[in-house]
């Protein structure tokens, strides 16, 4: 019995470490994007603001502080 598991569990263990992969290099991308783009943070804001929150504290965490209050003021200067 554990013979014939041997191959499936290899699958298994195979998709899984793909989809973490996938999920890491994924995570990567995002946050390149919205360290470089200050609309693409805008659009985030309005669509997925908890990402966005994850960011600002990673930033933060790391010692770059004011980007969330750079962010805010330029919106508030563009909506009037």
């Amino acid at each position: 019995m554990a013979r014939t598991m041997e191959p499936l569990a290899r699958k298994i263990f195979k998709g899984v470490l793909a989809a973490e992969l996938v999920g890491v290099f994924g995570a990567y991308v995002l946050f390149r994007k919205m360290n470089s783009s200050q609309d693409f943070r805008q659009t985030m804001s309005k669509t997925f603001p908890f990402v966005l929150e994850v960011y600002y504290k990673s930033i933060e965490r790391s010692g770059l502080y004011g980007v969330r209050e750079g962010d805010q003021e330029k919106w508030l200067e563009s909506k009037n």
